[in-house]
């Protein structure tokens, strides 16, 4: 099977695409080949996925010790803030005292120097895409990273046997995908107005977001079950990052992550600041930006604006680049009129500031259907890696790969976007 040309494995990709697509109302083009990773990259994805898991283990910590008294109660107070007391005290009950996300996804970034994790996303879409893509790869004969039928195998393990995924109509985008994995797994994908208490759900995959449950029905009933990711907003917040730079943390972080992994995580997620609109006393400066007032960043040159700004979390805006702003792309004026937005959003939806980090490009092809050519593409590269967490310890399920084309500073996908699963490179391996 790896004798076909470029035109015959894009062709046989093309025609294993379900029915009913995998994303509703999205496209992206396809390649002929998977995005190879040599194999010390993938060695250090695999390493990555206990390190996440002991981030997130600390955080739920972190933010308990804070609630009780035993760490500073401005943590909690971030974590909390423009949040339901009743989903507060949910999250903060024995049922899941211990409770963490049984999916991680990173983005990660590949840089000049290696690559850096922009963000952690517990309910990410594409899971399905990237079993689909693997399988129908695999198919071709490509070593995928993961297994073939990792993701599948990924998913079952945190699923059960008689599992559901509920999925709401703000996710309605990834339905598609969930329904093509429902029906590899031999799991049901409901509707949250489907579900009966009286149904015998062992466990439930919650697809949709804490931020969206006035508009959920049975929102409640379902979160106080056997369900994953555990509705802990807390720990889907972006400024989780933030903690790790606070020097008053420093002794938890040491005790609860060790040295190397402190030292490790702080290499691969940016610098990140909590924009909080607090006034400083008069003599204080915001670490390492040299400022007494955010407002003062607006008169920062192009090059000092190499800065992101993003919503933390629990907003309709605070996935999918819909809040991101990136400083050394925008004008001085709209650059003033976002540290705005940022510093009105504050307390109740912060925002947070991070170092922009510089990917690298890459070459690579895709399949032009119209023209029936291979096209080489000049682009940058985000992986998104899925561990399933299963015991206590992940599993590396799969790697989407999505390039974008060079001149894009947001990496997500899109129309003209590269989207194909990692395999093992070799010498053989095509680009």
């Amino acid at each position: 099977m790896n004798e076909r040309t470029a035109a015959e494995r894009a062709q046989y990709v093309r025609d294993q695409l379900p029915p009913n697509g995998l994303f509703a109302g999205m496209t992206w083009r396809i390649a002929p080949h998977p995005f190879p990773l040599p194999p010390a990259l993938v060695a250090e994805l695999e390493r990555l996925g206990p390190q996440l898991l002991a981030f997130y283990r600390a955080c739920n910590t972190l933010y308990r010790h804070s609630v009780a008294g035993k760490q500073p109660r401005w943590v909690a107070d971030y974590l909390d803030a423009g949040k339901p007391s009743e989903l507060i005290a949910l999250s903060q009950s024995d049922q899941f005292k211990s409770a963490l996300p049984r999916v991680i996804r990173p983005d990660v970034i590949l840089s000049d120097d290696g690559f850096f994790v922009s963000e952690l996303d517990s309910v990410p879409g594409g899971i399905g895409l990237t079993g689909w893509l693997g399988k129908t790869y695999g198919e071709l004969g490509d070593e995928i990273v993961g297994g073939a039928h990792g993701m599948m195998e990924g998913f079952a393990t945190i699923l059960g046997d008689r599992g559901v995924v509920v999925a709401s109509e703000e996710a309605a985008t990834y339905r598609p995908e969930m329904e093509w994995l429902g029906a590899q797994c031999g799991f049901r994908v409901m509707r949250p107005e489907e579900m009966d208490k009286r149904d015998a759900c062992p466990s439930i995959y919650r697809f949709f977001e804490l931020f969206d449950l006035a508009n959920v029905p049975n929102a409640w009933e379902i979160i106080s079950g056997n369900v994953t990711p555990p509705p802990k907003p807390q720990l889907e917040e972006k400024l989780l990052f933030a903690f790790l730079w606070q020097p008053q943390l420093e002794a938890f972080w040491r005790e609860h992550l060790g040295a190397t992994t402190l030292a490790y995580l702080r290499k691969i997620f940016p610098r990140t600041w909590i924009v909080d609109a607090t006034p400083l006393p008069p003599h204080a400066v915001i670490p390492e930006l040299g400022i007494h007032d955010w407002r003062e960043m607006a008169r920062f040159s192009q090059k000092q604006r190499e800065l992101v700004l993003k919503l933390s979390g629990f907003h309709e805006h605070a996935w999918g680049a819909r809040s991101v702003h990136v400083g050394h792309d925008l004008s001085a004026g709209e650059w003033a009129a976002a540290i705005e937005r940022a510093l009105a959003s504050f307390p109740e939806h912060p925002f947070i500031l991070q170092r922009f980090g510089k990917s690298t490009t890459i070459e690579t092809t895709w399949f032009d259907f119209q023209a029936k050519d291979a096209r080489p593409m000049n682009g940058r590269v985000r992986l998104c890696p899925y561990y399933f967490v299963t015991g206590g310890a992940t599993r590396l399920g799969g790697v989407l790969a999505t390039v974008c084309p060079a001149n894009k500073k947001i990496l997500h996908g899109m129309t003209d976007a590269i989207m194909v699963p990692c395999c093992l490179q070799s010498d053989e391996t095509p680009v």
